[in-house]
């Protein structure tokens, strides 16, 4: 999932050492049902020892699979459903003071439960996570409240609840160039599984 690497960079003549965590980049998905439902499941996250509201998401661990392809089968495979529309909603960097972490959050619309109607993985964590279905405009309040505080959530919510505003016109295909992971991609700042 990450490696740490120390670089010596030059800092107008001196040499400072910097740790950099090579993260290989993930991907989330704001699920917007035709309620104008988000749907967020609750995951506990050991490092911060809280069960937090996130989107479906997951890490761009399968060498050569589209950032899309791995929000769709994420979407699949946390929350049994699937969608008919794809779009790009935001790109960020999750941490840039200590991690090369890029994540791209999709906004997937006209959803449609997988056959079996069941999460469509064979991870038991992901199998009995808690899911909710919550209003856009709550989701967006409980974002500003500090009631949900997960990265991929905070700006999937907030750009979701603009692009919406904006008619969905800001939206960019689900294929967009992604050019900070191309960039870290060329500089070798991505782990690489």
């Amino acid at each position: 999932m990450w490696s740490v690497r120390t670089d010596t960079v030059n800092f107008d003549g001196q040499l400072i050492e910097r740790d950099i965590l090579l993260h290989l980049g993930a991907v989330a998905v704001i699920a917007l049902d035709d309620q104008d439902r988000v749907l967020l499941i609750r995951q506990y996250r050991h490092p911060v020892a809280m069960a937090l509201f996130e989107p479906p998401a997951g890490l761009l661990d399968i060498p050569g699979e589209q950032p899309q392809v791995t929000a769709a089968r994420e979407l699949a495979e946390e929350s049994g459903f699937q969608a008919e529309t794809w779009r790009v909603l935001v790109d960020f960097l999750n941490s840039p003071g200590g991690s090369s972490e890029g994540i791209r959050v999709y906004l997937a619309r006209g959803l449609t439960p997988l056959v079996s109607g069941r999460p469509a993985t064979g991870e038991a964590e992901e199998a009995f996570l808690p899911r909710v279905w919550v209003p856009l405009a709550a989701a967006k309040d409980l974002v500003l409240s500090g009631a949900i505080g997960s990265p991929s959530a905070v700006c999937g919510i907030l750009a979701a609840w603009a692009a919406r505003d904006a008619g969905w016109a800001s939206l960019r295909p689900a294929d967009a160039p992604w050019p900070v992971r191309a960039t870290l991609l060329e500089q070798g700042r991505v782990h690489l599984a």
